[in-house]
C-alpha cells in the first residue's frame, strides 16, 4: 500500500475509484480497535465502481506503524486519543484533497468517525458508525473491560500465531457465526502487529467516563446525517447501547429512523454481513443525494 505522511508517521492508505458518481462525496473507512483495513475489503466489493472509497489505517495499527525516530513521543498518549485520530483524519482529507465525504467507522472507528465530524461540519457530509454505540458508564464493567484489554496487549506473545488451530479459535471471536479461516489469520496478524502504547492508550482513553459521557453530547450537536447499524447478537456493543448513543441525534426521532438492526449479526458487520450492510450504506446515501 501507498502511504502518505500526516504529522511525522507515514499513513498506509488505498483510495479505490468510482466509475461514476464522480461529484458524489467519497466514502472514507475507519476500523476498529486491533483491526487494520483488510476488514472492510468485502464490503467495499459490494459498493466499488458505485463511490470512490478510501481505507487507511489509523495511526499504530495494521501497516501504519509508529517510525524508529518517533519512539521520543511514544510515551505521549495525547497521539492516540479520538480527538488525534480525528486531527489525522483531517490531514489526510486534506493531503488528498477531498472535499466531500461520508465516513463509515466500526466500533473505535466509529467514535473517531463522530469526532472528525465535529471538527470539519463542511467537508463531512455524514457518518455511519457499524457497531458502535455507548454514551452509558458502567464502572464495574468498564474497569473489567480495560482490564481484560490491558492485559490482552501487556502480555500477548509474538509465538501466537504458531500455535495450532489459533486461527480457528479467532474466526469465533466476537461474531455470531465462525468467519472465514482467512480471516482469523488476519485478525492474529493485526493483533499482534499493533503498536502496544497506540492500542494501550486508544483503549484507556476512549473508555474514560468522561470520554464516554462525551459522545451523546457530541452526536446530539451534530448536524449532519448520523446513522447506526447494530448486530442483534453483538455481544460487545449491543443494540441497546447502539440505539441509545443513535437516540441523541435529530435523525432518531420518532422510532429510532436512524437504526439499523442486522439479524445474525455479532461485532463485525462488515464480515459476517457485508451484503446487507452495503445494501443499507447505498440506501443510506441515497436518502442525502444532493
Amino acid at each position: 500500500m501507498p502511504t502518505i505522511d500526516i504529522l511525522g508517521v507515514p499513513h498506509a492508505y488505498e483510495r479505490i475509484p468510482s466509475d461514476e458518481h464522480t461529484s458524489a462525496p467519497v466514502l472514507v473507512f475507519l476500523h476498529g480497535w486491533l483491526l487494520s483495513h483488510h476488514y472492510w475489503q468485502p464490503l467495499i466489493k459490494q459498493i466499488a465502481g458505485k463511490y470512490q472509497c478510501l481505507v487507511y489505517d489509523l495511526r499504530g495499527f495494521g501497516e501504519t506503524q509508529i517510525p524508529f525516530e518517533a519512539n521520543s513521543q511514544r510515551d505521549c498518549s495525547r497521539y492516540y486519543t479520538l480527538a488525534a485520530y480525528a486531527e489525522d483524519l483531517h490531514c489526510l482529507l486534506q493531503k488528498l484533497e477531498i472535499e466531500r465525504a461520508w465516513l463509515i467507522g466500526h466500533s473505535l472507528g466509529g467514535s473517531v468517525a463522530l469526532w472528525a465530524a465535529d471538527c470539519d461540519r463542511e467537508m463531512i457530509e455524514g457518518v455511519i458508525c457499524l457497531n458502535s454505540g455507548g454514551g452509558i458508564y458502567l464502572k464495574e464493567e468498564f474497569e473489567r473491560f480495560r482490564t481484560v484489554g490491558k492485559n490482552l496487549i501487556e502480555y500477548r506473545p509474538s509465538w501466537l500465531i504458531y500455535i495450532p488451530l489459533m486461527d480457528f479459535l479467532f474466526t469465533r471471536m466476537m461474531v455470531d457465526r465462525p468467519l472465514n479461516l482467512h480471516w482469523g489469520r488476519q485478525r492474529i496478524i493485526d493483533f499482534l502487529r499493533a503498536d502496544k502504547q497506540a492500542a494501550l492508550s486508544a483503549l484507556l482513553d476512549s473508555t474514560t467516563e468522561t470520554e464516554v459521557h462525551l459522545l451523546p453530547r457530541l452526536v446530539a450537536s451534530l448536524p449532519q446525517p448520523v446513522y447506526f447499524i447494530a448486530g442483534e447478537k453483538d455481544k460487545v456493543m449491543e443494540p441497546k447501547y447502539v440505539n441509545h448513543l443513535a437516540s441523541f441525534h435529530q435523525l432518531f426521532a420518532p422510532q429510532g429512523n436512524n437504526v439499523f438492526e442486522i439479524p445474525d449479526c455479532g461485532h463485525l458487520s462488515m464480515l459476517e454481513q457485508p451484503e446487507i450492510v452495503a445494501s443499507i450504506i447505498m440506501n443510506i446515501l441515497k436518502r442525502h443525494q444532493s
